[in-house]
């Protein structure tokens, strides 16, 4: 199943295609200023490294946020364009749930960190499963740093998203240890992790 993963809700946008559980490409654009205008070369330049045309796809999945709401919109606005052209099925991926399951397995909690702006953060708080996947603990919010760090307990947690680069101070001097940071290469969301998200929904018999 070739399937095509966009992220715009995040500054750092990303476009995937995997076939099954094999990456065809990758491509990581500045979705910040001016989404609409990029996104779709991003998606001919992913389309042209894996030597496919729009028609070749099974299927669309996209992040839908929390993040930026110009982001999202486009995301979804130029999706919709894409399916109906190209009658393929289209999925939804929680922004918050796609940046936790990018993480190596940990025993550490996770938690997704996307920067809201005016001092405040997304975010929500997951713990791996032992027989795989990802138990979110608590709704996704919009809150302060602070207050984020209030919920936390004694576990040592690891921060990832585009909140890192602006908190990853804060945290650290506030939880010390126990403040835990994804290397840089998984910090930003990729859009092969929504396109595999997006496979497994579809492989349930699910599509919005």
């Amino acid at each position: 199943m070739r399937v095509l993963g966009v992220d715009t809700a995040t500054t750092g946008g990303g476009i995937g295609i995997i076939d099954d559980e094999k990456v065809l490409a990758e491509y990581a654009f500045d979705a910040g200023d001016a989404p609409s205008a990029r996104l779709i070369p991003a998606i001919k330049t992913v389309l042209d490294q894996a030597r496919l045309d729009l028609a070749a796809l099974d299927a669309i999945a996209v992040s839908l946020g929390p993040g930026s709401f110009t982001g999202v919109r486009v995301g979804l606005s130029a999706v919709k364009g894409l399916s109906l052209a190209g009658g393929m099925a289209v999925v939804g991926i929680p922004t918050l749930d796609a940046l936790a399951s990018q993480l190596h397995p940990t025993p550490s909690l996770i938690c997704p960190l996307i920067d809201a702006r005016k001092g405040e953060v997304y975010a929500a708080l997951y713990k791996q499963r032992e027989g795989g996947g990802l138990e979110r603990l608590t709704p996704y919010q919009v809150l302060s740093p602070a207050a984020l760090l209030s919920q936390l307990t004694s576990h040592a947690t690891v921060f990832v998203g585009d909140g890192v680069e602006v908190y990853g101070d804060f945290i650290k001097g506030h939880l010390g240890e126990r403040a835990l940071f994804a290397p840089p290469e998984l910090r930003f969301l990729k859009g092969q992790t929504v396109a595999t998200l997006g496979r497994k929904r579809i492989k349930q018999g699910e599509q919005d």
